[in-house]
């Protein structure tokens, strides 16, 4: 009988890293800028049909980037698991810290315990009464939560995008001037990216129960002239 072949488990867990960071690098990336009136997320999206930024629920959006069918499986199980518990408790229970940590234990057991991780970050964000209680968290492959506050970026090259976000965005935002910064670090110094290759959506703080709004092309155009 034959000696199993060894793999160390940090080489695993680095060799599954790897294989997930070069699956999202391939991906466009997205932002979400918080201006006065709640959050923007814009992201480079060719497709008029395959969408990254859904809503989740009331208040909540959803964003990822990466693989496709993987990143629509978590949107759907976030959508059913914010609806089942605004059923059995209140609306109002439901929150994108809960789903954020629901996400997180989900992608954390399938990195560790399945052969193939999924290759993908989402951000879940929300938007609150006031801009106290607006919250965003970035959620990497390895089922890690990171807590941001005024902007954030993830996908393909995410570092310098974070960086121009960070050289570019002030406080009193509204809502134009937030997707301008977006778009800006998303398209760099080097390129321009076209309305049509854009997918923007908002959560609006005034638009009662159901925040989350799309903003077409036609409405985009304006916001950027």
């Amino acid at each position: 009988m034959s000696q199993p072949f060894y793999v160390a488990p940090e080489q695993m867990m680095k060799d599954r890293a790897d294989y997930a960071r070069k699956g999202i690098s391939r991906g466009r990336a997205l932002v979400a800028v918080r201006h006065n009136d709640g959050i923007v997320i814009v992201a480079e999206n060719a497709s008029e049909t395959l969408r990254k930024v859904s809503e989740i629920y009331d208040r909540i959006a959803f964003a990822g980037v990466g693989k496709y069918n993987e990143f629509d499986q978590l949107r759907v199980a976030g959508v059913r698991a914010a609806d089942l518990k605004g059923f059995q408790y209140s609306r109002d229970d439901v929150d994108a810290r809960s789903l954020a940590n629901s996400y997180a234990q989900m992608l954390g057991n399938i990195f560790t315990h399945e052969m193939k991780p999924m290759e993908v970050e989402i951000l879940v964000a929300e938007v609150g009464l006031d801009a106290s209680g607006d919250q965003m968290f970035h959620l990497l492959y390895d089922g890690t939560v990171v807590d941001e506050r005024n902007y954030a970026a993830i996908g393909g090259d995410a570092e310098a995008i974070r960086g121009r976000l960070g050289a570019t965005f002030v406080d009193g935002l509204d809502r134009g001037a937030a997707i301008r910064v977006g778009l800006a670090a998303l398209s760099g110094p080097d390129r321009e990216i076209e309305v049509g290759d854009l997918e923007v959506a908002e959560l609006a703080r005034g638009n009662e129960r159901r925040c989350f709004a799309r903003i077409d092309a036609t409405a985009l155009a304006d916001l950027l002239a």
